[in-house]
């Protein structure tokens, strides 16, 4: 488009991507409907195969909230984890490097030193405390796409994030809510042949909050790029 600032736009697509984190305490204050409903849009926009849109989403807001966080307290106490999805059979080299530098930093953050399995257990439950977020996000996709319906419900989740560091929101994807499929298929009423992805837990980020003060790095491009010219 003649005109058009390409290089202003890139500008602003780097900057959210660099400032976007994963936000594990909330104010507790709601986030307006409206809002809400413009980050929604801006999510809908994600591409997906053949434009099927395999996303459906629930989102809480209110009471709806606060029952949720109640029942499904309850329901790890004595529940065992059913995905609908399979969680990854181990991590190995990089990845496993990755993952535990990203859990030392977070430990770190709010205390836990190694060994501590009282405070490891404390914060993994704070995944369904919601880090006291004011919403949720449940996404699910139609079984019969497979593992397509679940990847374009990857793009909608990365947009989500993008569109909610744009609006001053914080957000984290939680493949933990996705942990406990069944429960969240019975609470919230979703038909048995849609497939829980992962939940989103968002609102205002808590700044003052020492967990929400660590950044995660990137792998350098040599890493993970391969180049052919032959």
């Amino acid at each position: 488009m003649a005109g058009h600032d390409q290089t202003g736009d890139f500008a602003t697509l780097a900057r959210i991507l660099d400032d976007r984190w994963t936000c594990r305490q909330f104010r507790p204050e709601p986030v307006p409907r409206a809002t809400i409903e413009q980050l929604l849009r801006l999510a809908q926009r994600s591409p997906s195969w053949c434009n099927t849109q395999p996303w459906q989403v629930v989102v809480t807001e209110g009471a709806g909230t606060d029952r949720f966080r109640k029942e499904l307290l309850e329901h790890i106490q004595t529940a065992g984890a059913e995905p609908d999805f399979p969680f990854p059979a181990q991590y190995t080299g990089a990845y496993r490097d990755r993952r535990k530098a990203c859990g030392l930093q977070l430990y770190e953050s709010v205390g836990v030193v190694k060994g501590d399995q009282a405070g490891t257990m404390r914060q993994m439950v704070r995944n369904f405390e919601l880090f006291d977020a004011p919403h949720v996000a449940i996404v699910t996709t139609e079984d019969d796409l497979g593992v397509y319906g679940a990847v374009d419900c990857g793009l909608y989740i990365g947009n989500f994030l993008l569109g909610a560091q744009a609006l001053g929101l914080g957000a984290t994807p939680q493949a933990a809510l996705a942990t406990y499929a069944p429960f969240l298929r019975s609470h919230f009423e979703i038909p048995a042949h849609r497939k829980v992805v992962a939940g989103i837990s968002f609102g205002y980020p808590d700044g003052e909050h020492p967990v929400n003060g660590f950044r995660t790095a990137r792998a350098e491009l040599d890493e993970v790029v391969t180049w052919r010219n032959d």
